[in-house]
């Protein structure tokens, strides 16, 4: 599938392309898909693990499971919402990290949340994505 999603980072905003993502995403006429928060739950049930990196890993998976579901690529994505029950630069560097090289170029628009709990006590962090899929 070949995006047809233009990216801005207009010079009157922050150049938020250095950091990975676009401060403005333009999605020309098509379905969208919007893809439930996905959180460190697995298929089989398995607990979530303690940890952040664990965390967003499995996060991860699941959000590529959704792209393999609909038949697309990070470059399809539109934009992106991270909550994080603990927001701070050390979270940030942790999560990005991870959903940077995840994105593998891609640079959709992108929001951070700091939350006070997400579906679960012991979840971290929940991505939701909106995805521009084929016709």
């Amino acid at each position: 599938m070949s995006a047809s999603i233009d990216r801005m980072n207009p010079p009157a905003l922050p150049d938020a392309g250095k950091v990975g993502y676009s401060q403005i995403s333009i999605a020309h006429p098509g379905p969208l898909a919007f893809v439930s928060g996905q959180v460190a739950w697995r298929p089989d049930g398995a607990a979530a693990p303690a940890s952040l990196a664990e965390q967003t890993a499995i996060v991860i998976d699941n959000l590529q499971g959704a792209l393999d579901a609909l038949q697309a690529t990070p470059d399809n994505i539109v934009q992106m919402r991270i909550y994080t029950t603990d927001l701070n630069s050390a979270t940030q560097e942790t999560a990005m990290e991870k959903i940077i090289q995840f994105l593998a170029g891609a640079k959709p628009s992108l929001t951070g949340i700091g939350v006070q709990a997400l579906a679960g006590p012991d979840l971290l962090i929940e991505v939701e994505m909106v995805v521009q899929v084929a016709a």
